[in-house]
């Protein structure tokens, strides 16, 4: 009987950290953060609206944490998890909007949560970079800023580029570029469809 109450918190960890994995495996990043004495009205609040971008929120313990990171390839510092910890996953756009929320004046008025570190798109970020996502353009900004840079001139991009730091430069590029190769795909395939010519030629 005794054997079974010691494998017990194992088995159960063991179940969570499979959880865990699970749902972050779905997930394109993470924002660490810590939870501190939030009253319920707070908590579902924060839930919410994370929840409204498609985010979602876990409380976890941080040697489980500490494991379901180090599965994925990311060793955190000892400052990152201590305390209560809660993690907010989803989308790029859901983590980037969550930075936002934490970050934003009456959340940090509360002084009950505070981002400690992210993931997003494989690279481990520190609590400067992760807070620094909240400087992101949102999906929609960030496709109409694009538009007018690929129309205009190159300088532009560089331009939008050089307002985030520079350790997310890299992030934001590949987001780019991949809008970028997208629109005159787009753009050139409604000439074809809107000339009448065209199809009387074929």
């Amino acid at each position: 009987m005794s054997n079974d109450v010691k494998r017990e918190p194992n088995l159960v960890n063991r179940l969570v950290v499979r959880e865990l994995n699970a749902e972050f495996g779905g997930a394109e990043g993470l924002v660490v953060v810590s939870w501190d004495a939030l009253v319920a009205k707070e908590n579902e609040g924060l839930r919410d609206k994370l929840a409204e971008k498609g985010g979602k929120l876990t409380l976890v313990r941080n040697s489980l944490a500490r494991l379901v990171l180090k599965e994925r390839g990311f060793e955190v510092g000892e400052g990152v998890l201590t305390g209560n910890t809660a993690i907010a996953y989803g989308s790029a756009e859901a983590v980037v909007y969550a930075a936002k929320l934490f970050t934003s004046a009456e959340v940090k008025k509360a002084g009950k949560v505070k981002i400690r570190a992210a993931v997003l798109e494989g690279r481990l970020l520190d609590a400067n970079d992760a807070a620094a996502l909240a400087d992101v353009p949102d999906k929609k900004t960030l496709q109409g800023r694009l538009v007018g840079c690929i129309a205009g001139p190159s300088r532009g991009l560089v331009s939008l580029v050089n307002q985030v730091p520079s350790s997310l430069v890299r992030l934001l590029q590949a987001r780019a570029e991949q809008l970028e190769k997208s629109q005159p795909a787009a753009a050139a395939a409604q000439p074809a469809a809107a000339d009448p010519s065209a199809a009387q030629a074929g």
